[in-house]
């Protein structure tokens, strides 16, 4: 009711006197608020940049739970401020769980946002060295990450409490990975991605399953083939146009726009997004993200996944802190 009266006075062009009112006074109002409308508020008046810097406010911004959280950090937070805590968070993603993920924030609702690391996921053959190898990368934020060595069933579920985000927000689901310059494979045909409850009350969650092609750039030009690559492939497109249709790519530019082929990430890895849902408040048991590509018994290799990452879906980090 005060952040609504308060609303309708500045709009209406009615000037409101906060210096007659307690500090703690302004800082609970402005609790009420969000941090993008903090941080512009801070810029009214020393009072209210005074008012913004308090513990109380940011301790409102903060998940409920983030005392429990920082507990499972592998390494302690240093922080003088809840403020200071809070902006840490968005900018420098925390290692949880024995190294198995990641938390950071969202820098202008403050909701929760996990990275679930590659050795956490359930990758078919993962834990055989002949199709999956365990590597360290000095641009991961976890200790390992999955490389495929060579593989023709390419299988990966992540799964996640929906108890452990930020109730009543659309999530999307986004795998991580990168390629190497050597690769073969993984544009011959689509992968499939899919996000779906599992188990508990069953909310609004995008069940449908997406193509998705796996290769960075739309064409074959950086893929390296042998004489026994070449009649694998040879082989297996001839049964392939003899048993089902052939496959229709859309061009490159559309399908980057609809998030059909990896997108930049701004750290060195690229992402595609798998699909989305609401998390009501945290009581539909588990949510399960999937990629598979299994139709078409071709060889794949040259891919290499740090994670699954679920993040608000239109979380914007565009705006400067306070």
């Amino acid at each position: 009711m005060v952040k609504k009266r308060l609303a309708y006075e500045m709009e209406k062009g009615i000037t409101v006197n906060f210096s007659v009112l307690p500090e703690g006074c302004i800082s609970n109002i402005i609790s009420l608020t969000s941090p993008r409308d903090a941080c512009r508020l801070s810029a009214v008046s020393s009072v209210f940049r005074s008012a913004v810097d308090s513990d109380s406010v940011w301790e409102r911004f903060l998940p409920s739970d983030y005392q429990e959280i920082l507990s499972r950090s592998v390494s302690p937070i240093a922080f003088s401020s809840k403020k200071d805590l809070y902006f840490y968070l968005t900018d420098h993603p925390i290692i949880i769980d024995g190294g198995n993920k990641s938390f950071a924030l969202e820098k202008s609702s403050g909701s929760k946002c996990y990275m679930i690391a590659a050795k956490e996921l359930s990758i078919v053959w993962g834990d055989t060295p002949r199709y999956w190898r365990w590597i360290s990368l000095p641009d991961s934020r976890f200790p390992v990450v999955a490389e495929l060595l060579n593989v023709c069933w390419l299988e990966v579920h992540g799964k996640m409490d929906t108890r452990m985000l930020s109730p009543r927000t659309t999530y999307a689901a986004y795998i991580v990975l990168k390629f190497e310059e050597v690769r073969r494979g993984l544009d011959v045909n689509p992968a499939e991605v899919s996000v779906r409850f599992v188990g508990g009350g069953g909310g609004a969650v995008d069940e449908g399953i997406r193509n998705v092609y796996l290769d960075p750039e739309g064409n074959i030009s950086n893929q390296t083939w042998t004489a026994r690559d070449r009649l694998q492939e040879l082989f297996h497109n001839l049964r392939q146009f003899m048993l089902t249709p052939s496959v229709v790519r859309p061009s490159v530019s559309l399908s980057r726009q609809n998030g059909l082929f990896p997108r930049e990430r701004g750290d060195g890895w690229m992402e595609i997004e798998m699909g989305e849902f609401f998390n009501d408040w945290g009581e539909d048991g588990e949510v399960e993200m999937s990629l598979m590509e299994i139709k078409g018994g071709n060889w794949k290799s040259g891919l290499i996944i740090q994670g699954i990452e679920l993040r608000p879906k239109q979380s914007s980090r565009m705006w400067q802190s306070c």
